[in-house]
């Protein structure tokens, strides 16, 4: 395993939680709204999505394709059902005395989980980021190497999870969405909604 490898993974592992996404959206209006605590709280549970999928990114890439796609095609549907409840839910969003809406969740950190280990864009990006940056190597990598290039993507997750963090928690960043929340809101619900009807469309195709 060689250091360049690492370094590959562990900027794959940033820039797949950096991608703008709904889970991004999400954590826009969790940590503009209440705070980098909840913005924390909606990273810790989506952390569990992030291993997953880059688990099974790299299971794909090293080379276990005889896997199908059966399993994939499933997932998507479950995840289509659920961005699409998710969407529904922002779209009818109703604001609150508090600037918050009614969209924002009790609990960000189940919310988080639930939202990491469904998000339909999950496994397509992430195995297109870890093979744009491993492709060109991946003819020399064995299974020995998942676990160093899992952890190193880890690292690049958590490096990525304190940018977001930083930037919801600013004081513009929250000013601006409480002016605005309702409507940003109900906003990331039609996409919320679209990205759930591609994932369904795209598991039965």
């Amino acid at each position: 395993m060689t250091p360049g490898l690492l370094l590959a993974a562990t900027v794959a592992g940033g820039a797949y939680t950096l991608a703008p996404g709904p889970a991004f959206l999400a954590l826009l209006g969790i940590g503009a709204g209440s705070g980098r605590r909840a913005g924390t709280l909606f990273l810790a549970g989506h952390f569990s999505g992030d291993v997953l999928w880059a688990t099974l990114s790299l299971v794909a890439i090293i080379g276990a394709r005889t896997i199908g796609t059966a399993i994939f095609d499933g997932l998507g549907s479950v995840c289509g059902i659920y961005l699409c409840w998710l969407g529904w839910r922002a779209v009818t969003a109703r604001r609150m005395e508090d600037g918050t809406t009614t969209f924002t969740p009790k609990n960000p950190f189940r919310r988080g989980l639930a939202f990491g280990l469904s998000n339909p864009k999950a496994y397509p990006v992430a195995v297109a980021m870890f093979t744009a940056l491993l492709a060109g190597q991946a003819a020399e990598l064995d299974w020995t190497a998942l676990p160093p290039l899992l952890a190193a993507a880890c690292v690049g997750f958590i490096i990525a999870d304190i940018v977001l963090i930083a930037i919801i928690g600013a004081s513009p960043v929250r000013h601006w969405y409480r002016r605005h929340a309702l409507w940003i809101t109900r906003a990331s619900g039609v996409l919320f909604l679209g990205f759930g009807i591609q994932a369904i469309v795209s598991a039965r195709s």
